[in-house]
C-alpha cells in the first residue's frame, strides 16, 4: 500500500487542491461505505482499514467524482 502523504497528495489534485471539498467527499464516501455501500476497490484488502482511509484511496484513485458523490465509470 502506498504512504498516507502520496495518496493525500492524489487525492487533492482530483479536487485541484481543495481540501474542504476533499474533506466533505471523504465524510460523504465514509458515511455511504459504513451504511452498506460496496467498496469500489479491486485488489487491496480492506478488512483493517477504516472507512475514511477507504474513502480517500477510492477518491485518489478516480473512483468517486465530486458532482453528488457519484460512483465514477472507470
Amino acid at each position: 500500500m502506498k504512504r498516507a502523504e502520496e495518496i493525500m497528495a492524489k487525492a487533492l489534485k482530483v479536487v485541484d487542491g481543495d481540501r474542504y471539498k476533499l474533506s466533505l467527499m471523504v465524510a460523504k464516501r465514509a458515511n455511504q461505505i459504513h451504511a452498506g455501500a460496496e467498496v469500489l476497490l479491486s485488489g487491496v484488502d480492506t478488512r483493517n482499514m477504516k472507512f475514511a482511509d477507504i474513502a480517500l484511496l477510492e477518491i485518489a484513485e478516480g473512483k468517486i467524482v465530486l458532482d453528488g458523490i457519484i460512483e465514477a465509470d472507470k
